[in-house]
């Protein structure tokens, strides 16, 4: 056998080796990584659908709460010029009752002022009176019955009169 032979078959069995070692990589491929290499994928698109399905939903949560920040503002809005209206008209009430009072006690005033001329005046009026009766008996005990009847007659008329005037 020559060398050739040897070499052709040595040629040979490293061609039967790469030829069974690319079968072998493609089986250990095919079986082993490739579906590794595809679970590996669908992992990692899950978790990336994951991933932007939460920040789809971020993201409508954030509308919501810019629409609810937009409507709080606008309450606020309302709230402060509804408080304004109701701060004006309790206000207007508050001095229109204070008025009504004041006008009230002015009367009550009034009323009580003019009680208290009419009391000052019978007190006068009684006071006088009595002086004049008083006078008159002492006049009486010096004077005779007739000076005496016209001296009460002269002050009972004067006193009449003067009612009647006021």
């Amino acid at each position: 056998m020559s060398d050739r032979f040897y070499e052709a078959w040595a040629v040979g069995s490293q061609v039967v080796a790469a030829v069974l070692f690319a079968v072998a990589m493609v089986v250990i491929w095919n079986r082993y990584i490739a579906p590794a290499v595809v679970k590996a994928r669908a992992r990692k698109n899950d978790q990336i659908a994951e991933m932007e399905h939460r920040r789809d939903e971020a993201k409508a949560q954030v509308d919501v709460a810019t629409a609810e920040r937009a409507t709080a503002q606008h309450d606020v809005r309302e709230i402060g010029v509804r408080a304004d209206r109701d701060a004006a008209g309790l206000a207007e009430r508050i001095v229109a009752d204070a008025e009504a009072e004041g006008r009230r006690q002015m009367r009550a005033a009034e009323g009580e002022l003019e009680r208290s001329r009419y009391a000052a005046r019978e007190a006068l009026r009684a006071e006088i009176v009595a002086k004049a009766v008083a006078i008159a008996r002492e006049s009486a005990a010096r004077l005779d019955d007739a000076t005496n009847r016209g001296l009460v007659s002269g002050v009972i008329d004067d006193v009449t009169k003067k009612d009647e005037a006021r």
